[in-house]
């Protein structure tokens, strides 16, 4: 039996990435899944977001596992969005037990030359986006009277000042003040909040020109490679590694949606090996 056997899970993000395996490994253990994804770009996100085809291969991956999925294309700043989503997918797979509220977004610029766009854009996805995706799932997990599971996804960011990120780095913090706060409130209910802080995570939010031209500003464009980078990220943990992998997280996620949890509450769970020991 599966450690999240019978469950369902509300994951934000979910085309590509974090969220995707996320909602994999989740599947894997017996949940289904409800899913969201913005399949879209956002104008001050210096890489490329995910498209429709990322979630039509998350839903695929979901299915070959023979786990029920009901996926939407919405963008966590539109609550009306999230929670037509969330109510379709309740509707249809009978209950909600867990959240990841993974969406987030990546840009960069010292706290002096960040435009309001990008800091506003920042704060709407990563931060804002979250407590709305919570919003929607929580009158669901409530109504089933059995409990729950909220992870949100913070970052080492969430712990510690990096530079060049301010704007990522006020986000994150904040969703340390949410997930305490809900932990709070819904542990009457018997609800658990908590939050996971990753270490850099080999996604398509690093592995891209605009994440490599912050790391390695000397090199040529042609130049910077993975493999090439991989030593600078390294620099940033204990661990001899550069980043750590979806997967990693995800068993984080995994435990915490899980009953081997289930006194676990308000913590900051970091997969960061030893970033914030540095």
């Amino acid at each position: 039996m599966g450690r999240v056997e019978g469950k369902v899970a509300f994951v934000s993000g979910a085309a590509r990435g974090q969220g995707r395996s996320h909602a994999l490994r989740l599947a894997q253990e017996g949940a289904d899944i409800i899913a969201v994804d913005i399949c879209g770009q956002i104008g001050s996100v210096p890489y490329a977001m995910s498209t429709p085809d990322d979630l039509a291969e998350t839903i695929r991956q979901i299915e070959a596992l023979d786990r029920r999925i009901v996926a939407t294309q919405a963008d966590v700043r539109d609550f009306g969005a999230v929670k037509a989503a969330v109510d379709k997918g309740v509707a249809e797979l009978g209950r909600l037990d867990i959240v990841s509220a993974n969406a987030g977004i990546f840009s960069f610029g010292t706290m002096e030359e960040l435009s309001d766009e990008l800091f506003d854009d920042m704060i709407a996805v990563n931060l804002t986006g979250v407590w709305k995706t919570v919003k929607a799932a929580i009158p669901h997990i409530k109504a089933g009277g059995r409990g729950g599971s909220i992870i949100l996804t913070s970052s080492t960011a969430g712990l510690e000042a990096i530079p060049n990120i301010g704007h990522y780095v006020a986000a994150k913090h904040g969703v340390v003040g949410l997930m305490r706060t809900l932990a709070l409130e819904l542990a009457p209910d018997f609800i658990r909040v908590n939050s996971v802080h990753p270490t850099s995570v080999n996604t398509d939010m690093i592995q891209n020109a605009a994440t490599y031209e912050l790391f390695a500003p000397d090199l040529a464009p042609e130049e910077r490679t993975a493999e090439v980078l991989a030593p600078r990220f390294q620099t940033m943990n204990t661990l001899p590694i550069p980043w750590v992998e979806p997967v990693d997280i995800s068993n984080a996620v995994l435990w915490l949606a899980s009953d081997e949890s289930r006194y676990v509450t308000g913590i900051t769970l970091p997969v960061d090996a030893g970033e914030l020991l540095k």
